[in-house]
Parts: C-alpha cells; structure tokens; sequence
C-alpha cells in the first residue's frame, strides 16, 4: 500500500465507487442514458417555465381584476361628479335669474325719472 491508501480511513474505501469497466458498459447504453437525462433535464426546465407562466399570468390576472374593479369604482364617482355638477349648475341657473328679476330688473319709467311728473 503506499502512504495515501494508509492515510484513508477504511470506511471511505469500503464505500469508494467501484470503477465501471469498459466492458460492462456498451457506447450504445451510454448514449441511451445521456439522451434521457437530457429529455429529463429538458422536462425539468419546461416545468418551471410552464410553472413560472402560470404563477404570472395569475398574477396579471389578479392585478387586471383589481384594475377593472378600480375603472368600476371610478365610473361610479364620475357619474355622482356629473349628478353633482348638473345640480349646481342648475342652481346657478336659479340664482342668476333671482338676480336678474330681483336686482337688476329694468326700472318702471316713474322709478328712472323720479321728479317728473
């Protein structure tokens, strides 16, 4: 044995992974094994990406829901804005005709003239 066998506890040899030989493996296994760990690995990554789309298009989903529900809300303000400014301006209406019949009504000849008689 030289130095580093001896320096290694015998637990890790026992256990050390047995070194395949050529013969126990053919080139066409090989080949097998590596072209299903990469469809494996493909699978994998299109999972996460079907994964990563659905978690997004939720999201969206939520915040579109919540925009809609904010037009919604939105509208309704708009239209109590509207309610509220035609009855103003109706208001106005009435009070500038107060004003018009009540202090700047034409005067009566007899009021223009009050020393002609």
């Amino acid at each position: 044995m030289n130095q580093s066998e001896s320096d290694t506890p015998e637990q890790v040899l026992r256990f050390a992974p047995k070194e395949k030989q050529p013969s126990d493996v053919s080139p066409l296994e090989e080949a097998g094994h590596a072209i299903v760990a990469k469809i494996q690995k493909a699978a994998d990554l299109s999972n996460e990406n079907c994964d990563r789309a659905l978690a997004l298009a939720h999201k969206l989903s939520m915040e579109l829901r919540a925009a809609g529900d904010r037009i919604n809300q939105l509208e309704a303000e708009v239209e109590l804005f509207r309610e509220r400014a035609a009855r103003a301006e109706a208001w106005l209406q009435t009070i500038l005709k107060e004003i018009q019949d009540k202090l700047i009504a034409p005067r009566s000849p007899d009021e223009e003239n009050p020393g002609s008689y």
